[in-house]
């Protein structure tokens, strides 16, 4: 079990201080000494996540898979240690995996964290797929590209922490398998554990009134990756066995990892996926018309992060992009592509 003897900050589980202002944990020590006299520092919200709640994008993890901009207080090897003990314990893991970046966010070392405990694997953002897209055929995929990894997985769930679906099948599955033990919410950074863990204390609350009391006091949601900086314990179940949220495990090959934390927000979706073509095709000159621009000697810009030159392409080729719509396609020759993005920066 996580140790409690330190008293951290409610929201992303980095230690109590009073000392350094800009450091996850800090409190005024007039409110530090007040709460600790009443014995509520569990109560206690640190100056970072009270501005991380406000939008505030402010970056506190380094080294290997961390960020070269902003503030690091913390690598991200020494997140990852702070999981290590659980290997050896008898837990229940709920690992969350992103279905817009499945297998990047999957945790391919993921044994290396959870041991032999058993897995409840929860695929998370699902309300962002498009519209057409057949759940079934996403839960078949999920479940055979899940078997391959050759981990101890009990269930799969597919969710979505806004919407609410899927939510109460992992409840039930909780319930049905924790027996006792503790709970872990698992998965790579900016996976949505936080935001996992509110959608489903919501749900219980109705029913629990353990855990309708935990929702005063729940983990910060943020597009920073790496907010939570510390398992956070939080008092869920009736009977036996707590919830603990944990610090994302932060993966190099990932775009957090790459991408200035400022940039972030617009690189995440927060609605549904719709793709955006090119050639685009009007009534008048459809992507069969003789007169369609063919794909040939152009190159593709998606925003500042991928270029594409299209050397040889089919006739009556259409390539469609899913991501989020501010970022711009541009197209153009690529004889002229290298001005073109000097131009841009």
């Amino acid at each position: 079990m996580a140790s409690t003897s330190v008293a951290c900050c409610y929201g992303c589980g980095a230690p109590l201080q009073t000392v350094e202002l800009d450091a996850p944990g800090y409190v005024d020590l007039e409110t530090y000494e007040l709460k600790k006299r009443h014995h509520q520092l569990k109560t206690v919200l640190c100056r970072r996540c009270k501005l991380l709640s406000h939008g505030r994008m402010i970056t506190a993890v380094g080294g290997h898979g961390g960020y070269s901009g902003g503030m690091q207080f913390i690598s991200a090897e020494e997140l990852r240690e702070k999981l290590s003990h659980l290997r050896h314990e008898k837990v229940l893991i709920v690992k969350l995996v992103d279905i817009v970046d499945f297998n990047g966010s999957f945790l391919a070392r993921v044994r290396d964290l959870a041991g032999s405990n058993p897995i409840i694997l929860v695929v998370t953002k699902v309300d962002l797929l498009p519209k057409s897209t057949d759940l079934n055929c996403v839960g078949d995929w999920v479940v055979e590209a899940t078997m391959k990894k050759k981990l101890n997985v009990i269930s799969v769930h597919l969710t979505s922490s806004k919407s609410l679906v899927g939510i109460v099948g992992v409840i039930s599955e909780i319930q049905k398998e924790k027996k006792g033990r503790d709970v872990y919410i698992l998965g790579a950074a900016n996976v949505g554990k936080s935001a996992f863990i509110n959608a489903l204390l919501k749900m219980m609350a109705s029913k629990d009134p353990v855990a309708a009391a935990a929702q005063k006091y729940k983990p910060i949601q943020s597009a920073v990756p790496g907010t939570t900086l510390g398992p956070i314990q939080i008092e869920a179940f009736q009977g036996g066995g707590k919830l603990f949220d944990t610090p994302g495990v932060h993966l190099h090959h990932r775009q957090a990892a790459v991408v200035h934390s400022e940039d972030l927000p617009i690189l995440a979706p927060q609605s549904r996926l719709r793709g955006q073509s090119f050639p685009a095709v009007s009534a008048k000159n459809t992507v069969d018309s003789p007169h369609a621009i063919g794909l040939n000697g152009f190159s593709i810009f998606w925003g500042g992060l991928v270029r594409i030159d299209l050397l040889q392409v089919p006739p009556r080729t259409r390539l469609t992009f899913y991501g989020p719509r501010k970022l711009k396609i541009s197209t153009v020759q690529t004889v002229e592509a290298d001005k073109f993005y000097q131009a841009s920066l």
